[in-house]
């Protein structure tokens, strides 16, 4: 069972901020090994992403079988939660992970790991229509930061063309929208039957969803050891061992402290697109993806 934050010990933070970090940069990582996978080996995002949400699911479904089998067996027979697990499966799940690969398709991962960033500023715009109210002073400098930021990257700070394809920046925005809805959907189906549990079963839906369109037995690409390497790690490290440790860190430190500490994430997408892709960056390009991350510690 988690600690509330009064049971937290210094030990216990220093495991959850090692575990936060590692998560971070386990998807940073996994950003660009799909971009390689996309370039090098012509893997269709649809189909890195099939493979690896019933992949990660199957895992993360063993996992609550074997250490939470009350709440797997529970979930299971509480009919009531079905629409509810479809509805994150396809959106909090399905949409995050097709709309993230197809904006690193068509941008680069670090690019798309910033966008995606942004999330943040869809969650402020729920709490303050839930809450009735304006953003406050700190939030109104994210928003404005944000923006800039977004601008800078996009075109480049030539407002008169776009630097980005724009289907690849409308894919980095849909992705942050829906990562938005994956912070605030599953949290009370969560708080009842555990996160393995949940996102096990949605990690299965999505990708069985994603099964007749993409018949991925039929458009299996040709992979050389390397290539089965990285689909491996995508689906192994970048997927559920990312998610299971960056929610894990979260359990121990918090979500705010857990918002600041993800942002190893952009940073570790960036640094491994410029070493293993080649991928040069801007000056603008990291001021925009400076002003998005500062935005990020604003907005909170």
């Amino acid at each position: 069972m988690a600690k509330t934050m009064s049971e937290r010990t210094p030990r216990n933070l220093i495991i959850g901020i090692a575990m936060t970090l590692l998560g971070g940069v386990l998807w940073g990582m996994n950003a660009t090994v799909s971009k390689l996978l996309m370039a090098d080996y012509h893997v269709s995002p649809l189909w890195i992403a099939c493979v690896r949400e019933l992949g990660a699911g199957a895992i993360f479904v063993i996992c609550s079988a074997v250490m939470t089998p009350k709440q797997f067996v529970g979930i299971v027979r509480d009919r009531k939660s079905y629409p509810r697990l479809l509805a994150i499966a396809l959106i909090c799940v399905l949409l995050v992970q097709v709309s993230y690969l197809f904006a690193i398709d068509w941008t680069n991962s670090g690019t798309a790991t910033v966008l995606q960033s942004l999330n943040l500023l869809f969650v402020l715009g729920f709490v303050c229509i839930r809450g009735r109210r304006l953003p406050g002073r700190r939030e109104a400098v994210g928003v404005a930061l944000a923006f800039v930021g977004t601008v800078l990257i996009a075109t480049g700070g030539n407002l008169s063309t776009l630097k980005l394809p724009l289907i690849g920046l409308i894919w980095g925005l849909v992705d942050a929208a829906s990562t938005a809805a994956m912070s605030i959907m599953p949290t009370k189906l969560i708080a009842k039957w555990g996160n393995f549990t949940v996102n096990g079963i949605a990690f299965l839906i999505s990708g069985i969803v994603l099964l007749p369109v993409v018949r991925p037995w039929v458009t299996a690409p040709q992979l050389d050891w390397a290539g089965i390497g990285l689909m491996t790690f995508t689906v192994v490290g970048g997927t559920f061992g990312a998610f299971w440790l960056f929610m894990a860190g979260v359990m121990r430190v918090g979500s705010m402290r857990a918002t600041m500490l993800g942002t190893s994430e952009p940073v570790m997408a960036t640094v491994s697109a410029v070493a293993w892709t080649g991928e040069v960056f801007t000056s603008t390009d990291l001021a925009g993806f400076a002003m998005i991350l500062i935005m990020v510690f604003l907005v909170r």
